[in-house]
């Protein structure tokens, strides 16, 4: 069932309802319509425990607590934060000089070195552990989003699995975040994390600890988006608007300080990135849609490397 509330400047979705005969018809209305005019929803019904996603988060808070010289041995700065750990003020909005207030860990997939094409995954000693609860989450995350994708290619009339084939084999990201205290130092342009749009196909974000996101609606500005146990909040991505001439909208969000200045925040985002070999180039369904191209041709893996370098993670 969709549902909407005064407390939600998004739909609410019910994944359920692909297994339901008589609401499967208005679930890939009502999600196509949510990714179309909004860009976000809400899902509940994913079958995702939030008993996994907190025991992440308590192992995470663990990794994050270390001190800093130890942190730092697992940054790769060369990955432009897709493996391992990220410092704290390295990472800026793009057409925004001031850091985001938060640091980070990344995990990517994680296949025999003789089978994957990407980076390894960095795993610290420190926390034994993170590797299985991470990416036990990471596989089921996916799963969500190969549906997400399947009911998405259904509503804009092509085949179910034109753009859950793309994922197969991409290098998707799994990115739990740490928002601390803020610092009394801090840059007063500085907030947890400016305006912006995510660069991957789809983002599935699961139980954040705190509410702080806000959405930028085109008649309402910006509006939060509370952090509601056993939701998933889901967007489009920069990569999958261009690739739909912008029939999928990717948009505009931050995340904004918190009004007490001690509270400590988590969220974890899940990246659904394509192949970097994925040709970009808009679907000609979605350029007859509107009526012509918006975008030009280009590959996921050359849009992934341009908009690193644009928020300050260049090797």
């Amino acid at each position: 069932m969709t549902t909407t509330t005064a407390e939600s400047p998004i739909p609410v979705l019910d994944l359920r309802d692909l297994a339901r005969p008589a609401e499967r018809v208005r679930l890939v209305d009502a999600l196509g319509r949510a990714l179309t005019e909004v860009g976000f929803f809400a899902l509940r019904g994913h079958g995702i425990p939030d008993e996994e996603v907190a025991a992440l988060y308590d192992l995470a808070l663990d990794l994050f607590l270390l001190p800093d010289e130890v942190k730092a041995r697992h940054e790769r700065p060369a990955l432009m934060g897709q493996r391992g750990y990220t410092r704290f003020g390295r990472e800026h909005a793009r057409d925004h000089a001031a850091p985001d207030l938060k640091e980070y860990f990344s995990v990517g997939p994680d296949l025999p070195p003789d089978a994957c094409p990407y980076p390894p995954n960095v795993w610290p000693e420190e926390a034994p552990a993170l590797r299985a609860a991470a990416l036990g989450l990471f596989a089921r995350l996916e799963a969500v989003a190969e549906q997400v994708l399947e009911v998405a290619a259904t509503y804009l009339g092509e085949p179910p699995r034109r753009f859950a084939d793309l994922i197969r084999g991409g290098d998707s990201l799994l990115r739990i975040i740490h928002y601390p205290p803020l610092p009394a130092d801090a840059d007063p342009q500085s907030v947890r994390a400016a305006a912006h749009e995510d660069i991957n196909f789809i983002t599935l974000l699961a139980g954040a600890t705190d509410d702080g996101l806000e959405v930028l609606t085109n008649d309402r500005g910006w509006q939060p988006v509370k952090a509601v146990p056993g939701q998933l909040v889901v967007n489009v991505g920069d990569m999958l608007q261009h690739l739909t001439n912008g029939a999928l909208r990717s948009t505009t969000h931050r995340v904004v300080n918190p009004g007490d200045s001690r509270a400590r925040r988590f969220s974890m985002p899940f990246f659904v990135h394509p192949r970097p070999d994925v040709d970009l180039t808009p679907l000609p369904s979605c350029v007859a849609r509107q009526g012509g191209p918006r975008f030009g041709p280009l590959t996921a893996g050359a849009f992934l490397r341009a908009r690193l370098e644009e928020i300050g993670l260049r090797g």
